[in-house]
């Protein structure tokens, strides 16, 4: 048996269990593994992965995994295993079933991506600690592990710098990282290609970021929204850690499989 839910959240979760059709959309870093220095280390907790591993044996039930990072990234640091559907680079990126698809960019798309790349290259070359994550349609400046002031100084010239530049881009905010893209795509889109593609009839998302409200607010009456951590949130429920998280989805998994599906 897992352990109890708070009674709101325990009732909201039995709820979903009996939809037809369930897809479980989760963010990766803060959600199902906890943030270290290097985002190449992280790894979702074991908790998290034994429940994962429980929702894929369950019939009617679709599992994604729903990330800022490159979907080569995603596969690598969550391990994924055979089913589960992957989002990357805010909806920018999918591989479902195998296969990888992304917006069709132009030759000025292109040249757009690789002028921004021209831009950033020399902002981290000049902040210490810092590094630029290539990305299908733009680039993450990287700032794990860096104390508030520097961190500060160097997403501001990097703002400065694309700004200076002229460079039409949608900019994001994120824990340790500040996203550049040509799209204007977000984990809201993710969520609704999913639910697109795999007809589900309900929808549970968690995450922790600020990236993740877009995710949220891409769901319906019926759905769940789950966060994670501290800060201002559209969800109606929250945790307070990824190994709380793994509990919510143990109790799922739990629930989803007395239903007989």
């Amino acid at each position: 048996m897992t352990e109890p839910l708070p009674a709101d959240l325990d009732e909201a979760v039995a709820r979903l269990a009996e939809t037809e059709h369930l897809l479980v959309a989760l963010d990766f870093d803060g959600t199902l593994a906890p943030f270290v220095d290097n985002p190449d280390d992280s790894r979702a907790i074991p908790a998290a992965s034994d429940a994962v591993s429980r929702l894929l044996e369950v019939s009617h039930t679709t599992v994604a995994y729903v990330s800022g990072r490159a979907v080569d990234s995603l596969q690598r640091a969550s391990m994924a295993p055979d089913g589960v559907l992957l989002v990357g680079s805010h909806g920018g990126e999918y591989r479902f079933d195998g296969v990888d698809t992304h917006p069709p960019l132009s030759d000025e798309d292109r040249d757009r991506v690789a002028a921004l790349s021209a831009v950033l290259a020399p902002v981290s070359s000049a902040h210490s600690g810092t590094w630029v994550e290539a990305k299908p349609a733009g680039f993450a400046l990287h700032t794990r592990g860096l104390g508030d002031a520097a961190e500060q100084d160097a997403n501001e010239h990097a703002r400065r710098a694309v700004h200076e530049a002229g460079l039409p881009v949608k900019v994001r905010n994120g824990k340790d990282v500040l996203e550049f893209s040509i799209l204007s795509v977000t984990k809201g889109d993710g969520i609704r290609h999913l639910r697109d593609y795999t007809g589900a009839t309900a929808v549970l998302y968690a995450g922790d970021d600020v990236t993740d409200e877009d995710g949220f607010a891409a769901l319906s009456d019926g759905d769940l929204a789950l966060k994670c951590g501290d800060g201002e949130t559209r969800a109606a429920y929250r945790v307070g850690s990824p190994e709380e998280v793994a509990s919510v989805l143990a109790k799922l998994a739990e629930a989803r499989a007395a239903t007989g599906r």
